[in-house]
């Protein structure tokens, strides 16, 4: 099987749902470039992310569980900026041509996109070691695009769903049979979900926001840092799942502040407009749980209410090149 084929086979297929919507789209796979109509007042927003073998996942981790997890965590950022998915294109490289991987792979992300309502418009593969990486794009209207530069002094911290999920998921790699509690953190690990329908609903209130990667308090560092801020949060808000107590014992708070991959958002707003988001979150579609957890200051630096005392900590999270 040539890579054309290849294509052909497992990535190129019937109109969908999703692909029917897509007005924007104007040429998808087939050609040289897929071409893509922006429309009218609104701006491109783009990101790329990339997995590989050994270092983002196993080599007995499911094509199934990889297809959710490369998807979900590429479209988080969409969600970070506010914008709606649209669109994206794969690089695959592959060591060999496995048919009932090359299947299950195919048919997961078939399924993620259909779930995220963002449409495969092209892409490329080649032989190597197994890596893969998903260039997403989706609309926001002109000037609306949340960034993380727009924090002010007073500002609300918050953050969606639980923290900390991911890491557990992480620890429990190799347990082959999980229980309840076990898989439901495999699961966050795995299938991230990314937050487009709270990053929509945020988007006319925040002052700035970031998708949770490195971990809480890297992340939330970095929105500290390009708004030139500081901020103070309570350990105590730190939002916490069930499972995760129950799995992670002592180590909990830790793996929220500092595990990674969760792909939760975490936004700023002003005390004014969380309260309104609050009344708004009424109206809201079922799912959607955000938390305040603390206060953005006019002092450099990140400090926790831990232990009955406020502690300057460190916005360390996972570097790719730390050891460099």
């Amino acid at each position: 099987m040539d890579e054309f084929s290849l294509i052909q086979q497992y990535f190129q297929r019937p109109s969908s749902d999703a692909v029917k919507a897509n007005h924007q789209l104007v040429m998808g796979i087939g050609d040289d470039c897929a071409i893509l109509d922006v429309p009218r007042g609104q701006q491109l927003v783009f990101s790329i992310d990339t997995m590989v073998e050994g270092v983002h996942f196993t080599q007995d981790t499911a094509p199934a569980d990889i297809a959710w997890r490369l998807l979900g965590a590429a479209v988080s950022d969409l969600a970070a900026m506010g914008a709606t998915p649209n669109n994206f294109t794969l690089a695959l490289t592959i060591p060999e041509l496995s048919e009932p991987w090359l299947q299950s792979f195919s048919d997961n992300l078939s399924a993620a996109a259909q779930a995220y309502q963002i449409t495969l418009a092209g892409g490329d593969t080649s032989r190597g070691p197994l890596t893969l990486s998903v260039q997403v794009q989706g609309f926001v209207d002109s000037g609306q695009a949340l960034l993380r530069s727009g924090a002010n002094t007073g500002d609300v911290i918050c953050v969606t769903g639980t923290l900390g999920d991911s890491r557990a998921g992480l620890s429990l790699l190799d347990h082959l049979t999980p229980d309840a509690d076990q898989q439901y953190l495999l699961d966050r690990f795995y299938r991230p979900v990314p937050r487009v329908a709270s990053g929509l609903l945020i988007k006319k209130y925040a002052t700035a926001c970031i998708d949770i990667s490195d971990g809480l308090l890297a992340d939330l560092g970095h929105v500290l840092s390009r708004s030139k801020k500081g901020g103070k949060i309570d350990s105590a808000a730190i939002p916490l799942s069930p499972q995760l107590k129950h799995i992670a014992g002592d180590k909990a708070l830790h793996w929220a502040l500092s595990g990674g991959e969760d792909f939760e958002l975490c936004f700023t707003l002003s005390a004014e407009n969380w309260r309104l988001l609050q009344r708004e979150l009424q109206q809201a579609e079922p799912g959607i749980a955000l938390c305040e957890i603390g206060v953005v200051t006019e002092e450099s630096g990140l400090q926790i209410f831990q232990d009955n005392k406020w502690q300057a900590v460190t916005a360390q999270g996972f570097q790719h090149f730390s050891n460099e």
